[in-house]
C-alpha cells in the first residue's frame, strides 16, 4: 500500500531524578552528601533512508517515545542515559510542524539526520548543593521532561519526469513500455490509484543514461476542488524537471477537442499549490515547468484531432511527439527527447 502522508507524535525521554544520599561508610564518621545525578533522556532522531519508499510504517504506529534516563544513586553514581530512537523516512519526505504548519526539514538526500525531539536533562543530586556553611544539603533536582511534538510527514517522490493527463490517456501503458514498471492497465477511468515509478534507460555503454519517470493518477476538470481523485498526488511531481502531457487523439475518450483537454489539465496544474500556511513556498509552479506534449493512441487516431493538437503545439512552441504505446511507434524518439531534456548528454559519434 502506498502511503504518502502521516501524522505522528514524538516524545523524547524524560531526564532521571537526582538522588539525595549521604555516605554511610564505617570509618567515615562525618560522611557528606553523595547523591548522584539523573541520566539524560533519549532523543527522537529522524533519518532519511533509501530502504523505504512509503510512510506506511508511520500510519499504523503514530507514537514514538525515547527512553527515560535512570535516576541517580548513592555513592555519587550517575544514572544511565536513556537510549535514543531513530525513525527512518523515505528520501523526499517533508517534515512539518502540525500545530504551526511550518516546514521543519526537507529530507532530500539519503542519510540526513535531524533531532526532532530532544531528551530532558537529568536532575542534579544533593552532592552539588554542599557548601562550607550548608554541609548536609537535602536539596536535589527532578529530571527535566523531554520534548513532545506533533508532526506531519508528507512524501514527495523523487522523479525526473512526470506524466500527466486525463484518465485513460495512456500514461500507464507508456511507462510500462519505456521501463520495467508494471502498473495496472485497464479500459476504465482512474485505473491508476497511486503514483508509479519507472526507470528508463537509453543508449549503450559507455554513454548509457537513465532517468526516473513518475506516472500520476489521471486528472479531470475540477480536480483542484476535489473532483475525481483530486490533486492529492500532484505533490509528487513538484520535484520533477520535466512534465510530459499525454493527450488522447483517438475517439475512444468521448471528448471532441484535444486542445480543450490540454487546456483543462494545464488549468488544474496551475490551480494546484501547497496549502496556505504550510511553510513550503511554491517556487516552481507546475504550470511553469518545461513540458512536452504527446499525442497518444495514434494507431487509432482521429486525423482531425491529431492535426489540431499538432498545430496548437507548434503555434505555442511546445515540443510535440506522436506515439502509440501499443505498436511502439514514436516510443524511441520520445525516450531520447526525454533524456535530452532531463540531462543533456554528449554522444560520441561512431
Amino acid at each position: 500500500m502506498f502511503i504518502d502522508e502521516a501524522k505522528i507524535r514524538v516524545k523524547a525521554g524524560d531526564g532521571g531524578n537526582g538522588c539525595m544520599a549521604f555516605r554511610r561508610e564505617k570509618f567515615v564518621p562525618r560522611g557528606g552528601p553523595s547523591g548522584g545525578d539523573g541520566g539524560r533522556g533519549g532523543d527522537v532522531i529522524m533519518e532519511s533512508s533509501q530502504r523505504h519508499n512509503t510512510l506506511i510504517h508511520f500510519r499504523y504506529n503514530p507514537e514514538h517515545k525515547g527512553q527515560r534516563g535512570e535516576h541517580g544513586m548513592g555513592s555519587n553514581c550517575t544514572g544511565l542515559d536513556g537510549k535514543s530512537i531513530v525513525l527512518q523516512v523515505p528520501v523526499g519526505t517533508a517534515l512539518y510542524d502540525q500545530e504551526t504548519g511550518e516546514l521543519v526539514h526537507d529530507f532530500s538526500e539519503p542519510d540526513e539526520r535531524l533531532v526532532v525531539a530532544k531528551g530532558g536533562r537529568g536532575g542534579r543530586g544533593n552532592q552539588h548543593f554542599a557548601t562550607s556553611t550548608h554541609q548536609a544539603p537535602r536539596e536535589h533536582e527532578l529530571g527535566r521532561p523531554g520534548e513532545e511534538r506533533l508532526y506531519r510527514l508528507e512524501l514527495k517522490l523523487l522523479a525526473d519526469v512526470g506524466l500527466v493527463g486525463y484518465p485513460n490517456a495512456g500514461k500507464s501503458t507508456l511507462i510500462s513500455r519505456i521501463s520495467a514498471a508494471k502498473p495496472k492497465i485497464a479500459d476504465y477511468p482512474f485505473t491508476t490509484l497511486e503514483p508509479n515509478l519507472g526507470v528508463v534507460t537509453v543508449g549503450e555503454e559507455p554513454n548509457l543514461q537513465s532517468f526516473v519517470v513518475a506516472d500520476m493518477p489521471g486528472l479531470i476538470e475540477g480536480a483542484h476542488l476535489g473532483s475525481g481523485l483530486g490533486t492529492q498526488f500532484l505533490r509528487h511531481i513538484e520535484r520533477t524537471r520535466l512534465l510530459v502531457h499525454l493527450v488522447d487523439v483517438s475517439d475512444t475518450s468521448g471528448r471532441p477537442d484535444p486542445v480543450e483537454d490540454f487546456k483543462v489539465i494545464n488549468k488544474e496544474l496551475a490551480s494546484f499549490s501547497p496549502k496556505a500556511g504550510d511553510g513550503s513556498a511554491n517556487e516552481h509552479p507546475l504550470a511553469d515547468k518545461p513540458m512536452i506534449v504527446v499525442a497518444s493512441k495514434i494507431d487509432a487516431a482521429n486525423p482531425e484531432k491529431l492535426k489540431k493538437l499538432t498545430t496548437y503545439a507548434k503555434r505555442h512552441k511546445l515540443e510535440f511527439h506522436a506515439i502509440s504505446a501499443v505498436t511502439g511507434q514514436g516510443i524511441d524518439e520520445l525516450k531520447w527527447a526525454l533524456a535530452k531534456r532531463v540531462q543533456p548528454m554528449e554522444v560520441v559519434a561512431t
